[in-house]
Formats: structure tokens, sequence, C-alpha cells
């Protein structure tokens, strides 16, 4: 009797885990304009503060409009990266983080909104050759960004920039990065009680100590009962890159290197 029981309680798991995965596979309201409108309200609840107001792409997370997507393009996978999150990265799982707590609906809905505002990404415009020329020399990029394994480690790594952020989201960047700086990469500045300074970003800080890395990529520790003062600024290290100093076309050809990088 209890074999029978096991067995029958063996198959409804099974039966369960079963119907799961499918609705983990299908969404619902595919092409629902009332769903996409839901999903839209509880984009802008729970996902817009790192990817932004019409999931165009924030200081912390990827521009969503995009039909190509870093953590897989259908359905399916999309809610998997919504539903348990990514590792190693800011973006929390849906269900049991603090501050997130969405149901499969729900999650079913942001999908259906995501897909309502997605655009066909053109192809790349600019010329990739003089954009790795400008980025490697001239333009100095990569005194602070590194792409590929190469380059500085001040500013964040653009090896992905260019497939998960919109256009007008890079040149922002260029033009005026101090309007949005990437969390992590806020600039600081110390002073020691004798009198040194050091200006660069913070790489761990605690009630008792600051290691920062400081203009030259040289890592620094201090004791903060040792520090004369801690100034944290809101303006980027990262100078504007006007027309003057970097015109359209440059800019352009720039981005077209990024985007042959994120290709590939």
């Amino acid at each position: 009797m209890l074999v029978i029981i096991d067995k029958v309680l063996l198959a409804g798991v099974l039966a369960l885990t079963l119907s799961v995965a499918v609705a983990q596979d299908h969404n619902p309201y595919a092409n629902d304009p009332t769903a996409a409108e839901a999903g839209k309200s509880h984009f802008r609840i729970n996902c817009a503060l790192c990817h932004g107001l019409g999931a165009r792409g924030g200081a912390r997370g990827p521009d969503l409009t995009r039909a190509q997507k870093k953590h897989g393009n259908s359905d399916a996978e999309m809610f998997r990266t919504i539903h348990e999150g990514v590792a190693g990265t800011d973006m929390p799982p849906a269900v049991g983080s603090i501050g997130v707590e969405m149901k499969d609906q729900e999650i079913w809905q942001v999908i259906t909104y995501l897909r309502s505002v997605q655009v066909r990404t053109p192809p790349p415009t600019g010329d990739a050759a003089h954009g790795k020329t400008l980025f490697f020399g001239v333009a100095a990029c990569s005194n602070c960004h590194m792409v590929d394994g190469k380059g500085g480690r001040l500013g964040p790594d653009l090896s992905g920039t260019a497939t998960s952020r919109s256009l007008a989201s890079i040149v922002e960047s260029v033009r005026e990065p101090s309007k949005q700086i990437a969390s992590g990469y806020e600039t600081v500045t110390v002073a020691t009680v004798d009198g040194k300074d050091s200006q660069g970003i913070v790489l761990n800080e605690d009630r008792f100590s600051l290691q920062m890395m400081d203009t030259r990529e040289k890592i620094l520790l201090f004791e903060k009962d040792h520090l004369k003062s801690i100034k944290k600024s809101g303006v980027s290290l990262m100078p504007p890159y006007d027309k003057n100093l970097l015109s359209d076309k440059d800019l352009n050809d720039i981005v077209g290197f990024l985007e042959s990088v994120g290709a590939k």
C-alpha cells in the first residue's frame, strides 16, 4: 500500500514539475496589449531602477529594447533570467530577493511589455577599424577602459557595452560622463593627515578602512583614523568629450568598433 501511495505521489510530483517547466517555456500573454500594459507597471516598480524608464538601459542594467539579449533572447530564457537572476551580477532573482517579489504571471507580463518595446538593432554604421585605432590611440579610451582584456581598469570594461546599451546612452556617457556614473566608479578624493591627496575610485570600504585605485591604477589602503578627509564627488574622472575633442563621426566609429567586439 505504501509503495502504491509513493508511486502516486511521485507521479504527481513529476506532473507538477513538467507543468512548471512547460509554463516557463511558453508565454501565455504573448502579443496581449493588456498584459503588456500591466508588465510596464511591474517593470517600473521592479526593474526601472537599473534598466531605466522605457527599458533603454541605465548605469547598472543593460538596454532591454534590443532584440539581442546578453543572457538569452527567447521568452523562456528571459523568464529564467528574471526568475533566477544572474549570479555574479547586480541582477537579483525575482523571487525571494530584498525589494523584489514577482509572481510568474507578472514576469510573463514584463516579458510581454519588453517585446512590445523591442526594436530591431540596426547594423553598425561606424568604421570599426578606424574606431579601434581611435580607442587605443588619440581618443585615449583605453587609458581607463578595457576591451577584450586590453586597456585600463579605472573605468568600466566596455567589451559588451554596445550590445547591452542604446546608442543614445553610450553617446551621453561620452558627452556628459557625470550625468550618470556607473556604480562602483564614483570619484573619491582622500587627504592624509600629512597633507597628501589621492584621487581615484573606491574598491572596498568599511567603518575603519578604505581601499581605492588611484588615477595611476595603483591600489591604496588607508586606515580612516589616519585620514584628514574623504570626499566623494558626483563629477566623473572621465572628462566630457565635446564635439571639439571628438567629432560625431569619430564617436560613431568608436561605437562601430565596440559593436564589432560585442558581436563576436
